[in-house]
């Protein structure tokens, strides 16, 4: 970074200093477990002609448990592409008006999540349905392990509550899809052969306002091969737009071969529910009593609000732990 060419490559130059500030979020706490581990000894050593130094003890270690389990954390994090932003996508699925509603939430949950924890949010792509919600969304979320706490977000997220669009007030459960693929940066070589990807242009649908662009600038790319379609039409901007689409399908590709790697070394697929684009993955509850739980791990919050609200840390954390116990066993 001191060399003087360092800032000629700025996107290159930008990914050195995310893998730093990624090195040091590890080492540097670290480094003050350590310190605090020494610290801890001499008050221990202080304890034992002074027991008024105890209390301050029990303070200490409590810190330091806090430390190492944030530390155990941050070592889960370990996979190829962990360290990169997240490409996330919401897709309204089975539930009328409420599926709509309910993609929308979602996806205020993700970005509430990321700004509370200091991340960057960029809206890629948005189809807002003509009555309410959306039927699609796609943002990206940038900043130190984005993807490696996100990508267990990925599978069908089910709503259960009276619905706000029936008169009759009845239960209502409606269901969302959440896709999550690494933000490659583009020095990373993803081979993508042309003949491969079909483009269709198109003008953006919706119920209007910032997020329709009126124009027919909307870029859908369809790769041959897998049956992928990304789109992207928030920008006004047709080049724009391009170039949003193939960052999205560049993630969805990485996303494949990362999964492919995990097959390979840990034989990961062999029980679905542990991830999936179709498996569900968490119920949230608002009728008849509110709670939120998640289907693969058992972690629970007995606040819906709350969690809708961003407070969603404790399931990220959760399902890393049960990631790595699942490989364990296999």
């Amino acid at each position: 970074m001191v060399e003087p060419t360092f800032w000629d490559q700025p996107d290159k130059a930008q990914g050195v200093v995310q893998e730093l500030k990624t090195l040091r979020g590890v080492v540097d706490p670290l480094k003050q477990v350590i310190a605090g581990c020494e610290d801890l000894n001499e008050l221990l050593q202080m304890a034992g002609e002074d027991e008024g130094v105890l209390a301050e003890v029990d303070r200490e270690l409590t810190k330091m448990e806090q430390s190492v389990e944030q530390l155990e954390i941050k070592a889960l994090l370990n996979g190829p592409n962990d360290d990169c932003g997240a490409i996330l996508s919401v897709h309204a699925r089975e539930g009328g008006l409420d599926a709509n509603d309910w993609a929308e939430m979602l996806l205020g949950m993700y970005v509430a999540w990321a700004q509370q924890h200091g991340y960057s949010v960029e809206l890629l792509d948005r189809s807002d349905d003509e009555t309410a919600g959306i039927t699609q969304a796609t943002i990206a979320v940038r900043g130190d392990s984005a993807y490696g706490y996100l990508k267990g977000e990925e599978g069908i997220h089910r709503l259960v509550r009276i619905s706000p669009y029936n008169a009759e007030g009845k239960r209502q459960t409606s269901f969302a899809a959440v896709d999550v693929s690494p933000e490659i940066d583009d020095s990373v070589n993803i081979e993508i052969a042309e003949k491969d990807v079909r483009e269709d242009v198109f003008r953006a649908s919706g119920a209007g306002g910032q997020h329709v662009n009126k124009t027919s600038s909307a870029i859908r790319l369809t790769h041959m091969p897998t049956g992928i379609v990304v789109q992207c039409q928030n920008e006004r901007s047709q080049h724009k737009n391009r170039y949003h689409a193939w960052k999205m399908l560049r993630a969805r590709l990485a996303r494949i071969e990362e999964e492919k790697r995990e097959a390979e070394q840990l034989a990961k697929y062999q029980s679905k529910s542990i991830t999936g684009f179709g498996s569900q993955i968490r119920n949230y509850f608002l009728h008849p009593d509110q709670r939120v739980k998640d289907a693969r791990t058992g972690f629970q919050i007995g606040n819906f609000h709350a969690v809708v609200g961003g407070e969603i840390q404790g399931f990220l954390d959760s399902f890393l732990r049960h990631r790595m116990l699942h490989m364990q066993q296999n």
